[in-house]
């Protein structure tokens, strides 16, 4: 089992490979499941590391995949893959998969839901433009609320890892409120390189767009980041007109039963390391 500190070594690993995490990120996902975080050892050291994360109602989520390169090749990634799936025994797992990879986890019994693709760039002003809702510091809406949004949204209910994710240093979260009913939330964060949004969730693309604007105001210097499922027309529509251009692209996949999401809702993925 990883250690917290492991922990942040392995985000510097991702950061190092390019997947742009979030500086506080380790904290939360820590949180979500401590023993859901596994590290491969050679001779004492750190070498690779894997994120089993196990959500109630027998889901779990897959990532943090990484073996150092000056021992790749050696089977290291492989023993501790194997470790991780006997975690995650019983359960449906989804993972992000990069398109180098998705075939290696078909051979494991992952099967393709549906792609996602990485948008960045910097948004405009907005300056003008009447919002269709009103937009408002989600830590005002009561949790529950935020909670059943998430869990409707999401393959199974994670309100601790909610509760971190919101509160994260540095981090912005908004909720999009109409006539007293909740119709979208999002969070934005500082990330090494930029600012990622996610969640973002909407129920239609204007109140995407109300959201995704004022986050944007909110974050800070840099280009920002939304991570995107394909089959939802409306957000891939909606990051083009506001001048995000694709970064690069991942699969979700699952093994087991895949979970049913209402991807028209979901404009933007929380993390592609827990899902």
């Amino acid at each position: 089992m990883m250690s917290r500190a492991e922990l942040d070594l392995a985000v510097d690993w991702a950061r190092e490979e390019g997947w742009n995490p979030g500086l506080q990120d380790a904290g939360a996902f820590h949180a979500a499941d401590p023993a859901g975080f596994l590290t491969g050892l050679l001779d004492g050291r750190p070498v690779a590391s894997l994120s089993v994360v196990r959500y109630p109602g027998k889901f779990g989520f897959l990532g943090f995949y990484i073996v150092r390169p000056e021992v790749r090749g050696r089977g290291y990634g492989w023993h501790l893959w194997q470790a991780g799936l006997r975690h995650l025994k019983g359960c449906t797992v989804g993972l992000d998969g990069v398109v180098a990879q998705q075939e290696n986890y078909r051979k494991s019994g992952f099967a393709p839901a549906h792609r996602n693709i990485r948008f960045g760039g910097r948004l405009p002003d907005g300056g003008g433009e009447a919002a269709s809702v009103a937009v408002v510091d989600a830590r005002t809406i009561p949790f529950d609320r935020l909670m059943a949004l998430d869990a409707g949204l999401f393959p199974a209910p994670r309100p601790g890892f909610l509760a971190n994710w919101i509160a994260l240093p540095g981090a912005t979260a908004l909720a999009a409120v109409e006539d007293g009913r909740l119709r979208g939330f999002g969070v934005v964060r500082p990330c090494h390189q930029g600012w990622k949004i996610g969640p973002l969730y909407a129920d239609g693309g204007a109140v995407a767009r109300d959201l995704l604007l004022a986050l944007g105001r909110a974050a800070g210097e840099g280009p920002l980041f939304l991570d995107v499922p394909e089959p939802n027309g409306a957000a891939v529509r909606l990051a083009g007109e506001l001048g995000l251009s694709p970064q690069f692209e991942t699969a979700r996949m699952y093994r087991g039963p895949a979970p049913a999401v209402d991807l028209a809702r979901l404009f933007g993925i929380t993390s592609f390391e827990l899902g």
